[in-house]
């Protein structure tokens, strides 16, 4: 163990520890709830989490396998399989790039869009249920840095 490291493990406190527990708690209700609702839903927590990549996807276009798979934190293989299982249920498409044809877009489904909406309208329910537990603990875990006065100038 380095002297920084353990110092730095010896300067957290009781109270640090406790944090982090209630914030992995509050966390872990968020996941629960979302994998509940997927099943709910007719989907595996991977497969709704997929939707929210491809429907949510900030590239201004519709994202490939690899990219699905790299915000999956997946294998490329394992996302081939996922949007293959997706295809078939009639919940992706995959599309062919106009100007390179190798490039190949996931793009959803109306299916899947009507399916996505009724499920994050979900998730942003239980978010704004849990936000008044979380809030506190993000503003705990990063203390705002103290002002200085005028007169201590």
């Amino acid at each position: 163990m380095s002297a920084k490291r353990g110092a730095t493990t010896r300067a957290l406190s009781d109270t640090d520890f406790q944090r982090l527990a209630q914030f992995r708690y509050a966390l872990r209700q968020f996941l629960h709830f979302s994998e509940e609702a997927a099943r709910g839903a007719g989907l595996n927590p991977q497969q709704y989490q997929a939707l929210v990549v491809v429907r949510g996807f900030d590239g201004g276009r519709a994202p490939t396998v690899g990219e699905l798979a790299k915000r999956l934190l997946i294998e490329h293989h394992s996302a081939v399989g996922l949007v293959d299982r997706l295809e078939s249920a009639g919940l992706f498409m995959r599309e062919k790039g106009s100007s390179d044809g190798r490039r190949v877009s996931l793009v959803l489904t109306d299916r899947a869009q009507n399916l996505l909406s009724d499920l994050v309208v979900a998730h942003r329910s239980e978010l704004r249920r849990l936000m008044p537990l979380m809030k506190p603990l993000f503003n705990q875990l990063n203390p705002a840095k103290p002002t200085r006065s005028r007169a201590g100038k």
